[in-house]
């Protein structure tokens, strides 16, 4: 099935109301036990506030404690296009789009892109297994794009990332102080199963791997070495090439303090790219069970 479109979107969400019925449906549905008097029940939207009531003893049920909207004064219409635009988006979102799309100050919509990415990286992690089968291993840098636009002249600073790619399946990705064998490993040993097929370039940290349990085999790109049958890391570097034209389009630059959050946004859209149109339900609906209800 193919993503919304913006139309169908407001058609779907067309206010306030409707958008906290879905979550609520979404969470909970309609026939929902009450956790009061533990019988299942019509719900029954509260007109004060955001809730719902239960039809026998009048517990209320608020369905967006423990979300991104829990304590958000923005309106929940402008809550879930945000959300729409980032899982619509193939090279995400800046806060200044957002601004500019929602009608919301810098600070709000800034806030805003940075809880969305939280959460995605959330949601990714309930849904990630073990990188397993053939599994492609690399590094790159990110940073160091001028600011003479500002004036200033100087350089973002440069960081490494490295990444792991299930051939066919998901990636995961994480910032590393290095490219020495003791920074790489660690990553490589949590994510990756033992005695997976893994394919690396020539550096010298990933000569260890057969001892670690992996069937392992490098391409010498440093000897024009691209591709020795089935061993490659076109795949990751095909990933590397969208991250860094999807920042330096969208985003410009980001700074290394967030460059994890921006890392996750990549990674959630990438591991659910199969299944594009749940992403956005994926979003709105992935929450802890509430405890605390009035």
């Amino acid at each position: 099935m193919k993503q919304m479109t913006v139309q169908q979107f407001f058609k779907r969400f067309p206010d306030e109301e409707t958008c906290l019925k879905y979550l609520f449906d979404r969470r909970f549905g309609f026939n929902h036990e009450c956790p009061k008097c533990e019988k299942q029940s019509g719900w029954y939207k509260i007109q004060a506030e955001r809730a719902y009531s239960c039809g026998n003893c009048g517990h209320h049920i608020h369905p967006t404690v423990g979300t991104l909207f829990e304590k958000s004064r923005t309106n929940l219409q402008l809550w879930f296009y945000a959300m729409y635009l980032f899982t619509s988006s193939r090279h995400g979102v800046s806060a200044k789009e957002l601004q500019r799309q929602l009608g919301v100050t810098y600070k709000c919509a800034w806030r805003m892109g940075h809880q969305i990415r939280e959460h995605m990286a959330l949601v990714d992690n309930v849904n990630l297994d073990t990188l397993t089968g053939h599994v492609e291993i690399d590094e790159t840098v990110i940073g160091g794009v001028s600011n003479k636009g500002q004036g200033t002249g100087k350089l973002d600073k440069k960081f490494v990332v490295m990444g792991m790619l299930e051939r066919n399946g998901d990636v995961v990705t994480k910032i590393v102080p290095d490219s020495k064998k003791k920074s790489l490993m660690p990553h490589i040993k949590e994510n990756v199963e033992e005695g997976s097929v893994v394919t690396t370039d020539g550096l010298a940290a990933y000569r260890s791997l057969d001892d670690e349990g992996y069937d392992h085999l490098a391409v010498d790109h440093s000897d024009y070495e691209w591709a020795v049958g089935k061993h490659h890391t076109n795949s990751l570097e095909g990933y590397w090439s969208i991250l860094k034209r999807s920042i330096t389009s969208t985003h410009m630059h980001i700074s290394e303090k967030h460059a994890p959050k921006y890392l996750d946004e990549f990674e959630f859209r990438h591991n659910h790219r199969k299944h594009g149109h749940l992403m956005f339900p994926q979003l709105i609906s992935n929450y802890p069970e509430q405890d605390d209800e009035k």
